[in-house]
């Protein structure tokens, strides 16, 4: 079977158009619990091409690439829904997406002039990871779950909960998020620096 077209693959292109679905329920129908519902289900899905990849043999280096960016994509929409919410700030929006753009840059380069190019660390993973876990808490923290449940009084602490739990993966996973991105920054400048040397 063509790697394109492998089963993990079939996943994350489902996955990727989770995104835009994503966008449209919690911005344009305003349904938090469904949009809430449709991130879990992208976290299932990238757990379960990864598994697959790995049980059937079928990784490759276009599943490799494919899969960190959907996770990208993900995040770029959940930012904007996040920021059109008032739940972020600005300049939090503007930070983050500045670092994708600045990574992502970089490694377009290398790939354009042939440079060795970046390597996700574990750093970089444990950042998306916490990202991925925040956003969906952090999203339906605005949700007042006595609209919906009855016996649950709005001081409750299930309203309360998703606040929390977004912001202790959300702290994590922004400080590792710019963290890294500076880390890529220096490593890529310094192989770019190395490369040109080595062939200059």
């Amino acid at each position: 079977m063509n790697s394109y077209f492998s089963l993990p693959n079939l996943l994350s292109y489902l996955r990727g158009l989770g995104a835009p679905v994503f966008l449209y329920v919690y911005l344009g129908l305003d349904n938090e619990i469904m949009g809430f519902l449709i991130l879990l289900l992208g976290g299932l899905t990238d757990y379960l091409d990864g598994k697959l990849a790995r049980t059937l043999n079928q990784t490759s280096e276009f599943g490799a690439k494919l899969d960190p960016s959907i996770d990208r994509l993900y995040i770029l929409a959940v930012l904007i829904a996040l920021v059109t919410k008032n739940l972020i700030p600005v300049w939090m929006f503007a930070t983050l997406i500045g670092r994708d753009l600045l990574v992502s840059s970089m490694v377009i380069f290398q790939k354009i002039t042939k440079r060795p190019l970046l390597q996700v660390t574990y750093l970089g993973k444990a950042a998306t990871f916490n990202l991925l876990y925040a956003f969906p808490f952090l999203l339906i923290s605005r949700h007042d779950f006595s609209t919906s449940i009855s016996v649950i009084d709005s001081a409750s602490w299930l309203n309360t909960l998703p606040y929390v739990l977004g912001w202790s993966f959300g702290i994590w996973g922004i400080a590792l998020y710019l963290f890294t991105g500076i880390e890529y920054f220096s490593r890529g400048s310094n192989l770019l620096n190395r490369h040109t040397k080595r062939n200059g």
